[in-house]
């Protein structure tokens, strides 16, 4: 069996094949299969009309035209054009005759909004969105490996405090799936 993983840290490039480690100098941040990886977190403001700095490093990876929806735990999830097409198109494999299924796509379409940078990189997020994710004015942007996330700041640091109360014993039942 080939195993194969990717990853960037400051500027090295981390793979395995086949069970050995590999570490090669990068220019760049690495890619999570064929999507780009995000990484941080950083915190920013909704000015008056609903606007909010990207930080460079994600506008650079989600490119001119990226959809932003609903996320999973009260977030908001950003996707490169080229993630939301894949998701749309495992969206479409979902049986129609389920009605969880329906309900499911119709709540991830029906929130999805394409947005575009403006000149200062700052992307306008819709009201509706604003309100699935309860944020106020200050919000958080995180890098959630092969998507960006935006949480309300309050929420953030609640999912974050109760994340690290148990970080550990979430990391032991799922090691099983990084062999």
């Amino acid at each position: 069996m080939i195993f194969f993983a990717f990853f960037s840290l400051k500027r090295l490039e981390f793979y395995a094949v086949s069970g050995k480690l590999v570490v090669e100098s990068s220019k760049k941040w690495g890619k999570v299969g064929n999507s780009p990886m995000f990484m941080g977190e950083y915190r920013h403001s909704l000015d008056a009309k609903n606007r909010m700095i990207v930080p460079a490093k994600f506008r650079e990876e989600l490119g001119e035209t990226f959809v932003v929806t609903k996320g999973l735990d009260g977030c908001l999830s950003v996707y490169t054009e080229a993630q939301w097409t894949e998701i749309a198109a495992q969206l479409a494999k979902l049986p129609a005759t389920k009605r969880e299924a329906r309900q499911y796509i119709r709540h991830v379409m029906s929130k999805a909004q394409e947005c575009t940078f403006d000149s200062q990189g700052r992307i306008q997020l819709p009201q509706v969105l604003i309100a699935e994710a309860d944020i106020v004015k200050k919000c958080v942007v995180i890098g959630a490996a092969d998507h960006v996330e935006i949480w309300a700041e309050e929420k953030w640091d609640a999912y974050d405090a109760d994340a690290d109360a148990s970080f550990e014993a979430v990391a032991e039942t799922l090691t099983e799936f990084l062999q």
